[in-house]
């Protein structure tokens, strides 16, 4: 049952009986449906927020209706992260080169970037990182733990290096 559930908790599509019985081995779809059926009532007697439905002719963990308006709330807020192209080309300057000025952001781009620069900072993926040595102290920008925790990078030496992106050939 574990690894029924493991493997259930692991993907965002259903999986059918037939593709969980070859992937388990579990001799039948009848055990897998057994399985799912046990598994649905510890959820239930343990309290759990979630259970296993059938989705498309799969199964599929599906959170209980009680915790929607929350969930609406959580994804609302990540729907609000979304980036156009120019946040997406400021924010990953301000990542290769932090601290960088919004000068040289500008430069890099060939475009204004306060506006931008301010939505990445609304967003928690762009921070005041300083102030540069120089005549009227301008301010360096870098990116936040928040980015790394969205971009699924443990630090910034998990970046992609720039020869990745060069086309082949």
């Amino acid at each position: 049952m574990a690894t029924l559930e493991a493997l259930l908790m692991s993907t965002h599509h259903p999986l059918t009986p037939a593709r969980l019985n070859e992937i388990m081995g579990a001799g039948s779809i009848r055990a897998i449906r057994n399985a799912v059926q046990a598994l649905n009532e510890s959820y239930e007697q343990s309290g759990r927020s979630f259970r296993i439905e059938q989705v498309a002719g799969g199964y599929q963990i599906l959170t209980l209706p009680e915790h929607g308006e929350a969930l609406r709330r959580l994804h609302q807020k990540e729907a609000d992260a979304k980036l156009t192209k120019a946040a997406l080309e400021t924010l990953s300057i301000i990542a290769y080169k932090q601290p960088i000025l919004r000068a040289d952001v500008e430069a890099i781009r060939g475009v204004a970037c306060g506006e931008t620069i301010r939505s990445l900072m609304e967003k928690h993926l762009v921070k005041i990182a300083g102030r540069a040595e120089e005549p009227g102290r301008p301010i360096l920008y870098g990116t936040t733990k928040r980015f790394l925790e969205l971009f699924g990078l443990n630090s910034l030496k998990d970046l992609p290096k720039p020869e990745e992106f060069k086309p082949q050939g």
